[in-house]
């Protein structure tokens, strides 16, 4: 009953909104006109959170219509937010009207659309207006920014066993059937498939409530019904108003619902924290039982990124303003945006700075690093308060190979069969089997074997067909799934691919097919295919007709994982560090990644809609790669933590997965990062802190982490501050003064690393640890960064349970360098806790005297 009552309420808000976004406004909405544009507008008055915050510490007398904010408390380890506090009465809605009436007085008469109402987390609104509008308002008292909206786009069945938890952190929790209850992951995505298993609730008898605090509801819409949400999936929503306003939504593909058509959020939203146990069931073939990180958790999902055109941030800081008016516990982001806002926009854009008010409001988020590496400076989640995660693989590898008549082995890709027993089968190339008059075989779509009408089936019976994998395919206008319908058609006994060399820079994930197959994903080693099947054909000598065709192979089956034990390693798409804005590295003390976690080949559920990967189509599960993937691992794991310390502050759940990482390989080697898109394996060198920030996620280690680096919302309205030439902007946003803040950089942040941007001779930074563990006496090491001294006090300290601990470094630069050099620093407790940071010098400094 809970859920019906939720969905008629959302039935009776979304008309409300509809009504306002289309017909209140102006003198009548006329659509998205020449020369208007969606703008974000923020307003001094402090938004519905920060009034909560101000009724909490001062009591009703200051919370009446007006006011500014001011100073609030800040979230700090032990002091979450309520979940139930007292209300500000009636305050959403008066801001609602503030915004409404700003827009009547200062455009009356002119035409405009408002898109959005933002009121929990800031106070502001997203209007479809010109530049001239823009700057009116600009001008307004009441408003204290306008920014004009911008683009965004997106960026497991063994998993699990990976990281450790069947044996580890699900032990901790009571096993899978408890992991994460009651700990609500909100994922802003392109939506869910509600029909998926990964998201059933009657998987057991025993009690399973929705979250008392959680508030979401369920939208309803003809193709997201009635009961879509359960007990598991305890809330959904879509925000789409900047992209219809655009033009861009195809509502035949995008859906105007929570539904998922392009299968990346239903991925997203399993692995955070699907349900334990689904089979795996791909092309008829049985891959394992799968598993979210949080097998128990919630789920919420808020639908802002679409198939066609990926999003706008517009519907993004809707998203984000809900979910955390909703209360969920952690916001997962598999996004980033398509240009990072360059100069101090890097930090004040509407994204961070909602981000930034959801973790003043004791909300941990967790967001995808970007797929822009291997180079440099190439991170899109910069921001100190957002948890950032790059991608690594993981130990399970899918392979197959075509064993040539040569008695070379060619490695591939393909979640296939082989071929039957030991015998050879001829090997024939789809442009040397045309009917007699077909057309050209320089016709590409033929040589991809997408159309077997041309194709002389009695030639090809019984061999295995060869076919080019060009550029077409990664564009989606040729197909995996039409190629091995021709193969089927012309009763060929197998299907391999050859890499275009004009593929490069694209990894190629294992593909389902249902006959034996298999992709090679080398343009060298397709170049030794092609080499010895040439060389075998024979020719008539005088027309140079094909008489015979000589070579031969047969495939060995890739359905069974190899496991090897050189992951996890940094993939080469996974962006990385330092500041990639700040040329100068003014603001770059921020060591970014904070940590890496499985993104490569990873198995998640699949939209009955999704068309994202054509290969996957029709299937209840893909295996798909990116940053994408490794973030919601990481939200997921921080639910464990957010179960076990419910009271732990986001930067709390932030320290605890980043002191406690992995820093080497299956083998105990260090781990290795990936440097180039083409061959990545053969230029793999040593992952530095600015590929793999503090290392490799430990589910386990993360559960007892020792001690805590804290940091509050105080501290990073302090390193705002700190940015020269952000006063303005900090007061536009936060509605607080940095006047009486005392601003910091970011190497005073009390993060669980250390980045000195610019060592400029001789720099003391502290670091405060709090324990959350027994008393326990700790001994500090370190090494120091190549080109500088390092001196720690002190080095050894007892510390009680509950207690704090300041931890003095003076680093001395010992000579001249403009390259980044990396040390550590270790905690080593005697009752067993290791406690471990990078430290990071970019530049050095030594005056001469």
């Amino acid at each position: 009953m809970g859920v019906v009552r939720m969905e008629q309420r959302w039935a009776a808000a979304w008309l409300c909104v509809a009504v306002l976004g289309v017909a209140l406004l102006g003198g009548g909405a006329r659509g998205f006109e020449e020369g208007t544009a969606v703008y974000i507008v923020t307003m001094k008055q402090a938004p519905v959170f920060h009034k909560r915050l101000d009724l909490e510490r001062f009591g009703s007398s200051r919370v009446a219509g007006g006011g500014g904010g001011g100073d609030t408390p800040s979230t700090s380890i032990l002091t979450k937010p309520s979940h139930n506090p007292a209300q500000p009465m009636n305050y959403g809605p008066y801001l609602v009207r503030l915004q409404n009436s700003l827009l009547k007085r200062t455009l009356q008469g002119e035409h405009y659309i408002k898109l959005y109402s933002y009121r929990y987390l800031i106070n502001g609104f997203a209007v479809v207006i010109t530049p001239q509008q823009a700057e009116k308002l600009s001008r307004r008292k009441e408003v204290s920014n306008v920014m004009l909206d911008f683009s965004v786009r997106t960026a497991t069945t063994h998993t699990p066993e990976f990281l450790g938890l069947p044996q580890g952190a699900w032990v901790q929790e009571g096993g899978p059937q408890c992991a994460g209850q009651g700990v609500v992951v909100g994922l802003i995505d392109t939506g869910v498939d509600p029909t998926h298993p990964s998201f059933a609730d009657d998987l057991t008898t025993d009690s399973y409530p929705v979250p008392a605090h959680y508030s979401g509801i369920c939208e309803v819409t003809n193709d997201f019904p009635s009961g879509s949400c359960n007990r598991k999936l305890v809330g959904a929503r879509h925000f789409a108003a900047s992209a219809i306003t655009r033009g861009v939504f195809n509502a035949s593909q995008d859906h105007a619902s929570p539904s998922d058509s392009d299968g990346h959020g239903t991925h997203t939203a399993s692995i955070a924290a699907g349900n334990h146990g689904i089979p795996v069931v791909v092309a008829g073939h049985h891959f394992g039982d799968a598993s979210g990180m949080a097998p128990r958790a919630h789920i919420a999902v808020y639908k802002a990124l679409y198939k066609s055109f990926g999003g706008f941030a517009a519907d993004v800081v809707a998203a984000i303003d809900q979910a955390a008016e909703d209360n969920v516990d952690i916001i997962s982001l598999s996004i980033t945006p398509n240009r990072r806002p360059p100069g101090l926009a890097t930090f004040f854009n509407p994204i961070d700075m909602a981000l930034l008010s959801a973790v003043k409001a004791g909300i941990f988020v967790v967001q995808a690093a970007g797929n822009t590496g291997p180079s440099s400076k190439s991170m899109s989640s910069y921001s100190p308060w957002i948890f950032t995660v790059g991608a690594s693989a993981h130990d399970r590898e899918y392979t197959n190979y075509v064993l040539l008549g040569n008695n070379l082995t060619i490695t591939g890709v393909g979640l296939a069969p082989g071929t039957d027993g030991d015998s050879m089968y001829t090997l024939i190339a789809a442009p040397h089997a045309l009917k007699d008059n077909a057309a050209s075989p320089t016709e590409m779509s033929l040589g991809e074997c997408q159309d077997s009408s041309h194709l002389d089936e009695e030639l090809i019976k019984g061999k295995i067909l060869v076919c080019s994998y060009s550029i077409r395919f990664v564009l989606g206008l040729s197909s995996v799934k039409q190629a091995l319908n021709t193969a089927k058609n012309v009763s060929a006994a197998g299907i391999v691919f050859y890499l275009d060399p004009f593929v490069i820079g694209f990894q190629l994930n294992p593909t389902p097919m249902n006959m034996p197959g298999l992709i090679i994903p080398s343009s060298d080693d397709s170049k030794v295919f092609l080499n010895y099947y040439n060389e075998s054909l024979v020719r008539d000598e005088t027309s140079n007709k094909i008489t015979s065709f000589g070579a031969v192979a047969k495939i060995l089956g890739g359905l069974k994982p190899n496991y090897g034990f050189s992951a996890p390693k940094v993939m080469f798409y996974s962006a990385r560090g330092p500041d990639p804005e700040d040329n100068s590295l003014s603001n770059a003390d921020i060591l970014k990644p904070n940590l890496i976690a499985p993104g490569s080949s990873i198995w998640g559920a699949w939209s009955s809609f999704g068309l994202d990967s054509a290969e996957f189509a029709g299937e209840s599960f893909a295996m798909i790669s990116g940053t994408s993937m490794a973030a919601p691992h990481v939200a997921g794991l921080a639910a464990l933590i957010k179960q076990k310390f419910p009271y732990f502050s986001p930067a709390a759940i932030g320290s605890a997965l980043s002191t406690t990482t992995t820093l080497s390989d299956r083998q105990g080697n260090p781990i290795m990062a990936q440097r180039t898109y083409s061959n990545p394996n053969s230029t793999q060198s040593p992952a530095t802190p600015f590929d793999m920030g503090n290392g490799f996620v430990n589910a386990t280690a993360a559960l007892d982490p020792g001690l805590i680096f804290d940091c509050s919302y105080d501290d990073f309205f302090s390193f705002l501050c700190g940015i020269n030439g952000s006063a303005p902007v900090v007061m536009n946003y936060t509605g607080s003064n940095c006047g009486g803040a005392s601003a910091m950089t970011g190497a005073d942040l009390n993060l669980p690393s250390i980045t000195i941007a610019v060592l400029r001779q001789l720099r003391t930074v502290t670091r405060t640890v709090t324990n959350v563990a027994s008393d326990e006496t700790y001994t500090v090491s370190y090494s120091a960064p190549y080109g500088a001294a390092v001196s720690a006090s002190p080095t050894r300290f007892f510390i009680p349970s509950g207690q704090r601990q300041q931890v003095t470094f003076v680093v001395n630069a010992t000579m001249n360098s403009t390259s980044a050099s990396f040390g550590s620093v270790g905690f080593y407790g005697d009752k067993g806790h290791r406690v471990l940071i990078p430290f990071s010098v970019i530049s050095k400094v030594v005056y001469s005297s």
